[in-house]
């Protein structure tokens, strides 16, 4: 019997029998209801099955959004591109690359010249076949400082670009043995004529037309019958984003079964979802980390004793417990944790001491309150968060004033705007991607207003070093020169944690790359049948 139910799980896998077929044969074969019915799901699990509307409700939409990739910066953006979007590359859950539309990637023995092949037959939503000179002009845009892309400061190393029939050729001004991963960056949707012509029209070469734009609101999209990889991804014939910013909202949405999954399940109820019937909780440690961001060029924070002090201030035990409830671990002021391979891990960790936090503040000469501003979208628990820290720097007398602004807004108005503000970051596959799209002076993403040559020097000395010993002692005195000299407090890193509804959708897989499968949950689960 176990050699006939094994080849039919078999045929269930491939698709070649449906489930209620499969129950039949399995039952005239002898097994019970109960182990015909385990076998079917875990037969038919792994078989995408085409058809339906597949929804989330996600935080991280506003009305100022736009459909242009340059500027994603929040957690509907990232998703709904990924649906809509198709890139040259993208990471894997184990830390590689897979090629996409590049078929083939290659370097000259200098780690300054890149050759991308550019597959043949995929095709743009209008129809038009993808071509090098689409893939140049698109990287060209972004790299142009007028774009505003989140992308330019990972660009900013590229000479020159040109496509050479089917490939294009990149020149960088520094060795960079990271460049097929900086291509993975989730503005560089690849568009028609790079998106010159209308970056906001949303078409590229992804699972889904865009069918619904209303920033804020929600976003969808159907499926696109010549996508290339469409046995891969692509399951549902919709898709839909429904933009909820309040957790508490969210999780009952799920719940209520109004959406498939939902992102940024707050740590504080994650035990409670667990035991929500049909419901799975999807949580994976990664890269991604929630900082106190502090403008380095701005008073009072222009003064490293202030700086300091507000770092020495900060109780991270304390609040890993109490905000994260252990879903993540300890910051230690620089954007890099030991998910990186090149963590350099015996930088030693800071520690809350308010005697010493009391000494620096006392040193930098400043009185008075100090403005914090935080949102609910921020971060899960950010507001909880902020007030945790306002009691925490009371005890070395420093005052903290808690400014709550608005979700809708936030990214646009407060995040890169305001000089000390709570925000997030997923993190970035490389050490040198990270620190470039964040902390290189010249970054339009540099947030802590950090801007110092010498670190600047570094990182392109790090670029350029294939001796990964020699690398991994670079990242780490720059490590070094954030953690002490820089705007950045990082409490803690964070774990992804979404949830789904098991009962109703199957294929999630856990990825580290970031939430929602890094965004391609929507175009890679489907429907049960």
């Amino acid at each position: 019997m176990h050699t006939e139910l094994d080849h039919l799980a078999e045929l269930a896998g491939k698709g070649r029998i449906s489930r209620r077929d499969f129950l039949g044969r399995a039952a005239a074969l002898g097994a019970s209801a109960a182990l015909a019915t385990t076998l079917a799901g875990k037969a038919f699990a792994a078989t995408p099955v085409k058809g339906g509307i597949i929804k989330a409700g996600l935080q991280g939409g506003e009305s100022t959004n736009s459909l242009d990739p340059a500027l994603n910066l929040s957690q509907v953006t990232f998703n709904f591109c990924k649906q809509w979007g198709e890139f040259l590359v993208r990471l894997t859950p184990e830390g590689g690359v897979e090629n996409l539309i590049a078929e083939e990637i290659g370097a000259s023995a200098d780690a300054k010249t890149w050759t991308m092949k550019i597959r043949d037959g995929v095709e743009f939503h209008n129809g038009k076949t993808v071509t090098a000179e689409d893939v140049v002009a698109t990287l060209e845009r972004h790299a142009d400082e007028k774009s505003k892309s989140g992308a330019l400061g990972i660009l900013k190393n590229i000479k020159t670009i040109k496509a050479d029939g089917k490939e294009v050729v990149v020149t960088l001004g520094d060795a960079d043995a990271d460049f097929p991963y900086l291509m993975a960056d989730y503005h560089l949707v690849i568009q028609p004529n790079g998106g010159k012509d209308n970056p906001n029209a949303g078409v590229s070469a992804g699972p889904y037309k865009v069918a619904v734009n209303q920033p804020g609101v929600k976003h969808g999209g159907e499926r696109f019958a010549n996508y290339w990889r469409g046995d891969k991804a692509g399951h549902a014939d919709q898709i839909e984003i429904v933009v909820i910013n309040d957790p508490t909202a969210r999780l009952a949405a799920l719940q209520g079964g109004q959406v498939h999954l939902i992102n940024r399940v707050e740590p504080k109820v994650v035990d409670l979802v667990k035991r929500m019937p049909g419901v799975s909780v999807e949580n994976v440690s990664g890269r991604g980390y929630y900082p106190f961001n502090m403008f380095c060029d701005t008073a009072p924070f222009d003064n490293n004793n202030l700086r300091m002090a507000l770092k020495l201030a900060m109780d991270r035990e304390e609040m890993l417990d109490k905000i994260l409830r252990g879903y993540g671990s300890v910051g230690n002021d620089f954007p890099i944790n030991e998910a990186y391979p090149l963590f350099s891990a015996d930088i030693e960790q800071r520690k809350f001491d308010p005697e010493k936090a009391a000494a620096a503040y006392k040193k930098s000469g400043h009185s008075g309150s100090i403005l914090l501003r935080t949102s609910d979208v921020a971060f899960p628990g950010a507001v909880d968060a902020a007030q945790l820290y306002q009691q925490s720097c009371a005890k070395a007398g420093i005052k903290i004033e808690i400014k709550r602004e608005p979700g809708d807004g936030y990214w646009s108005e407060v995040w890169n705007k305001q000089p000390f503000s709570l925000s997030y970051w997923g993190g970035r596959p490389t050490q040198g991607q990270m620190y470039s799209t964040g902390y290189l002076s010249t970054a339009d993403w540099n947030d802590t207003r950090f801007k110092r040559p010498e670190f600047d020097k570094m990182l392109y000395a790090a670029r350029a070093e294939l001796d990964q010993a020699k690398r991994k002692a670079i990242y780490r005195d720059m490590a070094m020169l954030m953690r002490d000299e820089g705007g950045l407090i990082v409490p803690f890193f964070n774990q992804f944690v979404d949830a789904a509804n098991t009962k109703k959708i199957s294929g999630y897989a856990k990825n580290p790359n970031g939430e929602m499968m890094d965004g391609y949950a929507l175009c890679e689960c489907w429907l049960n049948a």
